[in-house]
């Protein structure tokens, strides 16, 4: 039997932030191919590179703006959000997180998960959120 497997072409879009570990990592802050799109996880770092917030709430709630931002410049509904994922350093402060969360995200209600781990890549960052989007009638 010979194995003919096809794979259809696939328009694949990354965009890139600048950030300087997307080429050390070799990563991208977000890529689409067809109907998904799918975002790395997002710390609380602006555009100059600076730390936003300095509690949990006010990260979660900045991240959750950039996963807003970030979906926007690749012409994808904030109503294509699915799923986020929600790393945590301190899981006793999950209301104030998951307040910000709601309170960006809460209209659309995605599918989330959050977990505690242990570090994050710099000790100034207490929450990154990672999201998927799967576009309908694409």
């Amino acid at each position: 039997m010979a194995w003919n497997l096809e794979y259809p072409t696939l328009h694949r879009t990354n965009l890139s932030s600048g950030a300087q570990w997307e080429s050390i990592v070799g990563y991208s802050r977000a890529v689409r191919i067809g109907n998904t799109v799918a975002i790395t996880g997002c710390v609380a770092v602006d555009d100059e590179g600076n730390v936003v917030g300095e509690t949990p709430y006010e990260q979660a709630k900045f991240v959750c703006e950039k996963i807003v931002r970030i979906l926007s410049v690749m012409n994808v509904p904030l109503q294509s959000l699915i799923r986020t994922r929600i790393f945590v350093r301190d899981i006793t402060q999950w209301e104030s997180i998951g307040r910000a969360h709601g309170e960006v995200f809460g209209g659309i209600k995605p599918a989330t998960t959050m977990v505690e781990i242990s570090r994050l890549i710099d000790d100034r960052y207490m929450v990154e959120i990672e999201a998927d989007a799967i576009l309908i009638g694409e």
